[in-house]
């Protein structure tokens, strides 16, 4: 009797993770966005938060916020986006932690591009840092967004 019971129960350790795995909602490499939080962070179907890689932009209190997060509706608010992870899955507010493509265009790139994040690196997950640092410095050179606003402090 002990024998059987054992035999169930290293069975049942072997055939539960099996059938419950597919029930572990996993995150999504695509989902349609339904939300803007900010410049850098959106929620996408499933009530999934998404924090952009490689880029910070500015905060709630901070200058150049509505524009930050007007530049980022604009590029996904209601589409479907595509999600690549790096290495990490999340950060420690249980965002993931995703860049973000709208058809061709790299959305976290894009909104340094215009001047409304700087690029940050934010170790392990810095794939694409040299790309984010070269668009940062060609919207300073270009005096995109803030960056005009910047240019123009320096000069008084």
């Amino acid at each position: 009797m002990y024998r059987l019971f054992l035999h169930a129960f290293l069975l049942s350790l072997i055939v539960l993770p099996i059938i419950l795995l597919p029930a572990c909602p996993q995150p999504p490499a695509a989902a349609q966005v339904l939300r803007i939080i900010d410049g850098d962070t959106i929620v996408i179907e499933g009530g999934h938060y998404v924090r952009y890689i490689g880029i910070d932009a500015p905060e709630k209190d901070e200058s150049y916020y509505s524009e930050a997060k007007e530049a980022n509706r604009k590029l996904v608010q209601g589409k479907n986006v595509r999600l690549e992870k790096d290495t990490s899955d999340k950060d420690k507010y249980g965002r993931l932690l995703r860049y973000v493509y709208n058809d061709d265009v790299f959305v976290n790139a894009e909104i340094i591009k215009q001047g409304y994040a700087y690029a940050k690196a934010y170790p392990p997950d810095t794939k694409y840092q040299a790309y984010l640092q070269a668009m940062e410095s060609a919207a300073r050179e270009n005096r995109a967004g803030m960056w005009a606003q910047k240019q123009a402090r320096l000069s008084d």
